[in-house]
């Protein structure tokens, strides 16, 4: 059997959708170590008897919250993408010394990945965590490609090999897009496998006897990287559900403590956590930031959305929302309470929105998910 080493950014996000794709391939009989700045978080999203090479990683850093657009994107990859890949390279390196894999599984963010398993002459697949990628968010922008294009150069130069000319973003073995193309719109050289849905650790805890069956839940989230800049949406969000208490009830995501935390009485229950993927089998709707793996989650369950992008992916991510029909997208800065219980109506009232979320459930549990990650992964072991 082979042997699969997955290199990933220390963030939730990234690390959940491989996680499934790992316990395929070890039903398959195949081994399966993990490189990532966290160990204890690979632990916690993957068991606790996962095998992980530890390495350094890098503080993401405080970003101004005013920054948008193109400086947004330039401050992701100058104060965190590139050093976070400088400091784990030399990891991933000794991690791909001693475990001696067959098929280094990178993803699309942790440029360590691919450029070390180039440099070391191992074969590579992506993990694409996000679909944003596909769909050129750099068209119109050439100076900032050409800074990107420069930036990635030097990195090479530095950690992988000189001579090779694969963006490390883009395996020329393998790309996993966990999406399909009803959501995400076409993209050549792509294996679109949907989703990766797998059973993840929850505490327990979560007070299911508060939801009233006679009124629609909705969930109010903003993952777990956004904790710093949520304080004022969050408000907002709690005053458009009270304003609909007599048919809707809202389970507002507070990780943070923004809100003050514990349950506000009948009508919004503020908590750190809930268990999602249980969640989402009842809910009505789904208002989040547009990350990836919540807009995903969400259509999965075919579940429509009011995403209010804030930075990095999430831009692209709720344009393919509202392109798609399943969703209505808002203004995180600036929508009121009254636009933001609008777009609720609208996602919850006009059934277009509930059919399309429907149309991409159905493409999304076709696509095969983390069995089809798994197999074409096995598929390129064997061929190479």
């Amino acid at each position: 059997m082979s042997r699969f080493l997955f290199v990933v950014p220390p963030l939730t996000g990234h690390i959940n959708p491989p996680v499934g794709v790992a316990a395929e391939l070890a039903a398959l009989g195949h081994r399966v170590a993990w490189v990532c700045a966290d160990p204890g978080l690979v632990r916690r999203l993957a068991g606790d008897g996962a095998e992980v090479f530890a390495c350094a990683g890098a503080p993401e850093g405080s970003r101004p919250p005013e920054l948008r657009g193109p400086e947004a994107l330039r401050f992701l990859w100058e104060w965190y993408l590139l050093p976070l890949a400088e400091a784990m390279a030399p990891g991933v390196g000794a991690a791909v010394e001693e475990f001696r894999p067959d098929v280094v599984v990178a993803d699309q963010q942790a440029f360590a990945g691919a450029l070390v398993a180039e440099r070391l002459g191992v074969p590579w697949a992506t993990s694409a965590s996000t679909s944003a990628e596909f769909t050129d968010p750099l068209a119109g922008l050439p100076k900032v490609r050409e800074w990107l294009d420069e930036r990635l150069a030097g990195l090479r130069a530095a950690i992988g090999d000189p001579a090779g000319t694969a963006d490390p973003r883009f395996s020329p073995h393998l790309v996993l897009a966990f999406s399909t193309p009803e959501l995400a719109g076409p993209a050549e050289a792509v294996r679109w496998v949907g989703p990766s849905i797998a059973a993840r650790p929850t505490a327990s805890g979560f007070p299911w006897e508060w939801l009233d069956p006679g009124r629609a839940t909705v969930l109010v989230t903003l993952g777990t990287a956004n904790t710093d800049v949520g304080g004022r949406f969050l408000d907002v969000c709690v005053s458009a559900l009270r304003e609909r208490a007599d048919r809707v009830q809202g389970v507002v995501v507070d990780p943070g403590g923004m809100l003050g935390g514990g349950v506000d009485d009948k009508d919004v229950l503020v908590v750190p956590f809930v268990p999602q993927l249980a969640l989402l089998e009842r809910a009505a709707a789904v208002v989040c930031h547009a990350g990836h793996n919540t807009v995903c989650e969400a259509l999965w369950h075919g579940v429509p959305l009011v995403v209010a992008p804030i930075r990095d992916d999430q831009p692209v991510v709720a344009g393919q929302v509202a392109d798609a029909g399943a969703g209505v997208r808002v203004r995180f800065g600036r929508v009121t309470a009254h636009k933001l219980g609008a777009a609720l109506d609208a996602v919850l009232d006009e059934p277009g929105y509930r059919a399309a979320a429907d149309r991409i459930r159905t493409a999304f549990r076709a696509a095969g998910g983390a069995p089809a990650a798994a197999a074409h992964l096995d598929e390129l072991a064997r061929e190479l």
